[in-house]
């Protein structure tokens, strides 16, 4: 054999053993885990990350070994292009494969949220930027998109009201626009499932009025077994074309609320003053929860037409105007005399 065939042979069979070696090292690197714990790492692939700053992101949080292995297993898997976007719950435990497999499922992780019954839309967007879940401004501005109110069918120019309050779960990649059209198939199903349509009818109000009477019962009270009797004193006003004359329409109507209303308040000109113009306001003040829709829906049957606040949560009724003055100098205006004295 002579010397070039050789030095081809050994070149061949060295190529061999180096192939050999790396796809022992590559199988090895892609089907055993980092290391054997267990704790969970938060991992967020942002938009615009290539694959190699994932696999390097991957490596330097201590979840894979070798970033040219992980990419190189992408390849090979054909899915250098289908990791997406999101933050995932990854372990140094898991293999490499593992992964890959998790990063471009899709599956991040969802954060819980609870809408709590009585948020306007500016606390709602608030709660959702201090979670990280979204941008207020962005998620204000989208409840005011003409296009999709118009295809939730609302009669309004917000969704203010009509985004169902309950515990939610989001990704911290899930747009505004989804965030609220999650809230707006639930408030849809609770129409749909209370029959809101055609139990609205039997108490001759539409159900966007519905929405906003039940949003006033949510602000003024909430103790259960008083939401029937709150509507029933909005029902027998409306029914008397009596002015509603309920406050928190007022502090709606207010650019700034500091707690405490005052008298020239009570003169703001705006449609949602219903101590200066009757019948209901042009809608909801807040997202109602399903009791407060309820009890619009079945007022309790009473003649009351007041209730001032007791300042325990609870509220007195009265028929009568001399009733429910005596009822304020008890509950009201006595303790403005203890507080003075």
């Amino acid at each position: 054999m002579s010397q070039i065939k050789k030095i081809v042979l050994g070149s061949v069979a060295g190529l061999l053993v180096i192939s050999w070696t790396c796809g022992v090292i590559f199988y090895y690197s892609a089907t055993h885990p980092f290391s054997e714990d267990f704790d969970s790492v938060s991992v967020e692939i942002t938009p615009g990350m290539t694959l190699n700053k994932i696999s390097t992101l991957l490596k330097d949080r201590k979840l894979i070994g070798n970033s040219l292995s992980f990419r190189l297993l992408a390849y090979l898997q054909k899915k250098q292009g289908q990791i997406q976007v999101g933050e995932y719950e990854l372990s140094p435990s898991m293999t490499p494969k593992d992964i890959l497999r998790v990063v471009t499922s899709g599956k991040t992780i969802l954060h819980a949220v609870t809408i709590p019954e009585g948020y306007r839309i500016t606390e709602i967007a608030a709660l959702l930027e201090e979670r990280e879940l979204a941008n207020a401004e962005e998620f204000i501005r989208q409840t005011r998109d003409k296009e999709l109110i118009q295809s939730a069918g609302i009669p309004a120019t917000s969704l203010e009201g009509y985004l169902f309050p309950e515990t939610y779960h989001f990704s911290k990649h899930t747009s505004e626009r989804k965030i609220i059209q999650s809230m707006l198939d639930a408030y849809h199903d609770i129409i749909k499932k209370y029959d809101v349509l055609k139990r609205a009818q039997f108490v001759n109000l539409s159900i966007h009025e519905i929405i906003t009477l039940a949003s006033l019962i949510e602000k003024e009270t909430g103790v259960d077994e008083e939401r029937k009797l709150i509507s029933s004193v909005f029902h027998n006003r409306l029914r008397k074309n009596m002015l509603l004359q309920t406050d928190p329409t007022v502090i709606y109507a207010m650019t700034k609320f500091d707690g405490n209303i005052r008298k020239k308040d009570l003169d703001i000109d705006s449609p949602y003053n219903t101590y200066k113009y009757r019948g209901l306001p042009p809608g909801p003040i807040a997202s109602s929860g399903l009791k407060s829709i309820i009890a619009a829906l079945e007022p309790g049957d009473s003649d009351y037409l007041y209730f001032v606040s007791r300042k325990n949560g609870s509220h007195q009724f009265s028929s009568n105007l001399m009733d429910h003055n005596r009822a304020v100098r008890k509950y009201q205006l006595r303790r403005i005399a203890r507080v003075k004295q």
